[in-house]
This record gives C-alpha cells, structure tokens and sequence, in this order.
C-alpha cells in the first residue's frame, strides 16, 4: 500500500543524488496470469456545479483506505486554477467532497500550480506543483515543507524540465517513488527514486525505467501517473499513455526488480470507453483486494486535451486475475 508517514521534524535537504538499486522480491505465490478489465459504468465522482473548483475537471484521485473507510485527494480544476480538493467515502464508491484542502502558494515554489495525483497516508500527501514542475510534501494534508522533496534533474538529464506524477510505496523498510520526467525535448518518461525517510531521495542511475511506445503505439507521445504494487511474485505497474491525438489510455508493465520493466501486450489494458471517458482513461489508483483482484480508480474524459479542461471525472473498476497455462 502507499506510505506518506514521515515527521515533523524532519528537515529538507538536495535531492541530487544518484544510486544503482533494485527493489526486493515481490511478495506472493509466484502464477502465470492474465488481467481482465471490468469497469463500473458511469463516474462515481462527478464535476461540481458552476462556479465550484471543480466545475470543469475532477481528476487524480489519491486514496488512501481508513479506519472507517476511505479519502481521496484529487484535483479540481474550474478553469482558472488547479487545487487538492478531499472527499470521504464508506465504500470507495459513494463520495461526499468536503471542499478544497490544498491550493497553490504564488510566493513560493508551487507558483499558480498545484496538483493531486500523488500519495496519501496517515495525514500526509506528496504532491506535484510549480513551472517546472516538482515534487512536494504536506504533513496532515495541510502543513507544507517548504521545499521540493524531488527536484527536476540538471541540464541534459532526462528529467530536465520536471518531475510529476509521484507515487509512492514502502517494501522491506525502504521508500519508492515512481514519478514522471520530462527533457527538454519534451519527452515525458517514468523513474524512481528510493529513500528511508520519505524525505531525502535518491534517484535511480538507470531512469528512465520505462521508455515511450512505438510509433503508432497508445503510448509512443508521452506516459506518466504510475500506480505500482507486488502481487503473484512480480511487480505490475498501470501507467498512462498519451498517443499523437492526446487520447489517453491505462497500459499495464510487469517486473521482477522494479527497474527492468517489461510491457504486458502492445494495447492497453484499460481503454476508453463511451460517454463520459470516450477520449480519456487516467490516473489510476489502486487497491489490491484479499481476494487477489484489484479495484482501480481512475480519471476520464471525454475530450483529448494535453492537460486540462477534459471535462475530467473519476470512475472505478476491478482487474480480475485469471489463470493461464503455460
């Protein structure tokens, strides 16, 4: 599950570091699978009203299971500015929104931007804002540190122009962060970085980890939002691809170690579909259910726009693992 746990006290340091490491083993019986999409129809976290912060997008949703059952922070966007509304919900499908919770700050790094699509948990949330775009932590959802805890990389890096998208998981003591990268040619790739803190990071000498598709591909224009997790023996992550139209669509990657990863088919695996998501499917959120299939929430539209005004919601469906013989 996502970790966010990190203390107060804690202080902000550069995050320029480089390493060669691999995640451990991935926990679980090791079986040869396949995953089979099964979408629920119609969002289940709609747009607000005119006039509301999320009138026009609600996207990225961040969710975090709780004692009494869940919080998403997602992004609302009501055509001017971006912010981190929350919503609560007993099952993960009904949703009650509370309001926004986090808004940019102009004076410091975060600019006019500030995005979900990030980790929650135990009253914290990374988060992505500011031109470039970096990477933050806000303590109790609200108590920001004043830095990036992950910056953009120097000149010539592939992550030159910013880093996005965090999502963050803790196995055997360690932190990993997968993130989106971008260079100065504009190609928007995907990393990771590792810490024991949640605060000092160090990034991985092999990013980028997963290469743009082919030409023609759902993926070939750029990927980002990772939701990664251990399950049969191997590590899976769900990214979105963008293609030259700026369709959006979920593709699925497998692992042994994290850094190695591997395509699973050369379509996506969860596709658009009619109405509400017809042109975009996004953002994925997962939860692993004791019953082995995953529930994911993700973000749709109807509109293929490169970064807002999608007529952005959010849904949710369930990849049900079935066996296949070798």
């Amino acid at each position: 599950m996502k970790w966010r746990a990190v203390l107060a006290s804690l202080l902000l340091a550069g995050c320029g570091k480089y390493a060669e490491f691999q995640l451990p083993p991935a926990q679980g019986e090791p079986r040869n699978i396949r995953w089979v999409w099964d979408p629920r129809p119609g969002p289940v976290l709609t747009r607000g009203p005119a006039g509301a912060f999320d009138s026009v997008d609600a996207l990225n949703p961040s969710i975090a299971k709780t004692a009494v059952g869940y919080i998403n922070l997602y992004s609302g966007w009501d055509g001017k500015v971006w912010r981190t509304g929350l919503a609560t919900s007993k099952d993960g499908i009904a949703w009650e929104k509370t309001g926004p919770i986090l808004v940019p700050g102009p004076a410091s790094w975060e600019g006019n931007y500030i995005a979900a699509n990030g980790a929650v948990h135990e009253n914290n949330y990374y988060y992505q804002a500011g031109n470039p775009p970096q990477i933050g932590l806000a303590l109790a959802f609200k108590d920001k540190l004043p830095d990036p805890v992950l910056k953009n990389g120097p000149r010539g890096a592939w992550d030159e122009r910013g880093v996005a998208d965090p999502y963050v998981i803790k196995t055997v003591g360690k932190l990993y962060m997968f993130f989106l990268g971008q260079d100065r040619a504009r190609r928007q790739r995907l990393g990771v970085a590792e810490s024991s803190d949640g605060v000092h990071w160090t990034k991985s000498m092999q990013n980028p980890i997963l290469e743009l598709g082919p030409v023609g591909a759902f993926d070939e224009n750029g990927l980002g939002e990772p939701a990664v997790w251990p399950q049969f023996g191997k590590w899976w992550m769900l990214y979105t691809g963008r293609d030259k139209k700026e369709w959006r669509r979920i593709g699925l990657a497998v692992s042994t170690d994290g850094i190695n990863w591997k395509r699973v088919g050369e379509k996506a695996l969860l596709d658009v579909g009619e109405g509400w998501n017809s042109r975009v499917v996004c953002d994925p959120e997962i939860e692993v259910q004791t019953d082995g299939t995953v529930r994911v929430w993700f973000g749709g539209g109807d509109r293929p726009e490169p970064a807002e005004n999608l007529h952005g919601q959010i849904g949710v469906g369930v990849l049900r693992p079935e066996p296949v013989s070798n």
